[in-house]
């Protein structure tokens, strides 16, 4: 079976962020589909300026968990920081957990997920800079490469996209983990 995966991005994501595991992914023979707030294209950032645009698939009103086996969350600064307040965003995120699918973040991807509230009680990794509020938001934070708590996949940054890319892929292969929650 064909496995289909969003990848959930907007303006100011990092670009090694969304290409490596999209290009690793497809690589897969993965379907992998841009999820965005709009419709058209989202603009990357990349060494502090802006960097390619990318097309939208898909824009998240038009979507559901429902529709994909697996979730993958780029960092950047600006990117997760907007999805963190966007509500269709976070819903989006827990459905996930609450169909016990693979979901991955990197960097600053994680923040997200905290406003999401389904860190509690797992461990996790990210950027080093969003440590203490994956803590206050009761996550046990490690600084490894790759982290994987029942289908929940965590790296630090673009120097983890190796190992983050092939434990993505692992877990989509998996498929459903029964402990993987919300």
């Amino acid at each position: 079976m064909e496995k289909k995966v969003a990848i959930l991005a907007t303006n100011g994501f990092e670009e090694s962020e969304l290409e490596s595991p999209l290009n690793a992914m497809k690589k897969e023979g993965f379907n992998v589909e841009i999820v965005s707030l709009e419709k058209g294209s989202i603009k990357s950032w990349k060494d502090g300026n802006w960097g390619k645009s990318f097309d939208v698939d898909k824009p998240l009103k038009e979507v559901s968990a429902k529709d994909y086996h697996a979730l993958v969350l780029p960092g950047g600064v600006i990117n997760p920081d907007l999805l963190r307040v966007e509500e269709d965003a976070l819903i989006f995120i827990r459905d996930f957990f609450k169909q016990s699918k693979p979901v991955a973040a990197i960097c600053h991807g994680a923040w997200p997920l905290i406003n999401a509230d389904v860190v509690e009680g797992r461990t996790m990794t990210s950027y080093k800079s969003i440590k203490k509020d994956l803590e206050n938001a009761g996550a046990l934070w490690v600084d490894q490469e790759v982290v994987v708590d029942e289908a929940l996949v965590t790296s630090r940054n673009p120097g983890d996209l190796e190992a983050f890319n092939a434990k993505v892929i692992e877990e989509i292969k998996e498929g459903k983990h029964d402990l993987q929650h919300a």
